[in-house]
């Protein structure tokens, strides 16, 4: 089982912690050119005194704490809810989902299963296995016709000519007469989860097996 990429390693910390200090730092700014300004103009007659500008700078202090602790909180919840995606979205590595895919993995021995939901009743239902290099047609498995829903499909490995093609990556297009116009619908594809990660925007990411990363959204069923 391959093992699953850090969340530390994301680096999803970094970017906020910058854009804190930098907030915090033109809020001081301007607090003490506010403070010169309140100095320069007041009444000469009745001066401000020391306790006054302590207590301002004190009650800035405060509300710049508090301010940093919103966003370390912010972050920290952040974390704890990456975190817990990442944890449960690991149960899957291992397992064989059902995924938006035009691409499916013919192992040696093995076929290439899916699902396609037709939007509507068709008089005929063809899947397409193609050579994803060149666009040549393998094979051609005619469906029939089926009503709206999911039409469930297997491809055997053999090509048209009756001979088992070689293992490897195939691209698999489902096309469907529906009133008349030939329709390409998108398919689920079966495959094998072999680890999880997540990108530096927070995004869930499934590695399938022979056929590369997908967005965890793509995946329509656990089977």
């Amino acid at each position: 089982m391959t093992s699953i990429n850090s969340y530390s390693g994301s680096g999803l910390s970094t970017g906020r912690a910058t854009a804190t200090t930098n907030t915090q730092s033109l809020a001081q700014a301007e607090f003490l050119k506010l403070m010169t300004a309140q100095m320069t103009h007041q009444d000469p007659t009745k001066p401000m005194q020391n306790g006054e500008f302590l207590t301002q700078m004190a009650q800035f202090g405060t509300v710049s704490g508090i301010q940093d602790l919103q966003q370390s909180f912010k972050n920290f919840s952040a974390s704890i809810s990456s975190a817990q995606a990442l944890q449960t979205a690991a149960s899957l590595v291992g397992r064989t989902v059902s995924a938006l895919s035009d691409q499916g993995l013919l192992a040696a021995g093995g076929k290439i299963k899916g699902t396609v939901d037709l939007p509507a009743s068709s008089s005929n239902v063809n899947v397409k296995i193609l050579d994803p290099v060149t666009g040549e047609v393998i094979a051609i498995k005619s469906l029939g016709g089926h009503s709206a829903g999911p039409v469930s499909f297997v491809w055997d490995g053999m090509d048209s000519k009756g001979k088992l093609a070689h293992p490897g990556v195939y691209k698999v297009q489902v096309e469907a007469s529906i009133d008349g116009i030939n329709t390409v619908l998108q398919p689920e594809i079966q495959a094998r989860v072999e680890s999880i990660s997540m990108n530096n925007g927070n995004a869930l990411q499934i590695k399938l097996v022979g056929l590369g990363t997908i967005s965890y959204n793509q995946i329509k069923q656990i089977l």
